[in-house]
């Protein structure tokens, strides 16, 4: 699928370069610390996690093909970016593109970023006051999306997709046809739009789903196999 080639190439990146640079295996299997107040050009890692401390600000990628990223409140960083682990964002931290392809992402509050969000078979939330300014996008795991503004489109392909709390979503929300080979492709995917929230565009279902919609949300339309009177309307905090 086109919006993880991105992260398919990162994956071919770093796992070409510990076949092909075996002398500097034993660097690229060591976790990483970016301490906190600290400016560092970027950081690249194999077998091991990278850590960026509160308020520290790095100008170049941080990459790892088996562990996981964590990002401390109000750090200023570029890419985070890992094959196999979670991306964790804490509070107040401003970023470009954030993606895993197994593992979970987890943007806090009052959180920038400037890119996408993007994992393969992983879950992601997104807390209030937080802003992606591209799209975000997984194919299996659950989305949620809790009263942040998500300027782009959001898919998926068997993944639950709650917007909660007043989040605003200005493109399209897409529930993609799974491939011949997908998994769980009987599998109806719940959708809710939650109390205040909005979808500027459409929900496009290309197959079926669960489709609630508050009564106070906005919803743009439902098109693919679906109306928008197949929708569930509910009163209250959810269906």
């Amino acid at each position: 699928m086109t919006k993880n080639l991105r992260i398919a190439s990162l994956a071919a990146g770093l796992l070409s370069l510990l076949i092909m640079a075996p002398g500097h295996a034993l660097g690229m299997n060591k976790s990483i610390d970016i301490g906190a107040n600290s400016q560092a050009e970027g950081a690249s890692t194999v077998n091991g996690s990278i850590t960026v401390g509160s308020g520290a600000t790095v100008t170049g990628d941080l990459e790892t093909v088996n562990g996981s990223i964590r990002i401390g409140e109000n750090a200023v960083i570029e890419d985070a970016e890992t094959v196999n682990g979670s991306v964790k964002v804490a509070a107040g931290v401003k970023a470009q593109d954030i993606g895993s392809v197994n593992g979970t992402i987890r943007i806090g509050v009052n959180v920038t970023i400037e890119g996408e969000v993007s994992v393969v078979n992983g879950k992601i939330g997104i807390a209030s006051g937080s802003t992606v300014s591209e799209d975000v996008s997984n194919v299996n795991g659950e989305i949620k999306i809790t009263g942040a503004e998500i300027r782009g489109n959001l898919s998926t392909v068997n993944g639950d997709v709650s917007l909660k709390e007043g989040a605003n979503l200005h493109g399209n929300l897409t529930i993609e046809k799974p491939g011949n080979s997908g998994k769980n492709k009987s599998r109806k995917p719940k959708i809710i739009i939650g109390p205040g929230s909005r979808v500027g565009g459409e929900i496009v279902a290309e197959h079926e789903v669960e489709l609630y919609i508050s009564d106070t949300a906005e919803v743009g339309g439902v098109s693919g196999v679906m109306s928008m009177d197949q929708a569930v309307r509910f009163s209250g905090k959810r269906p």
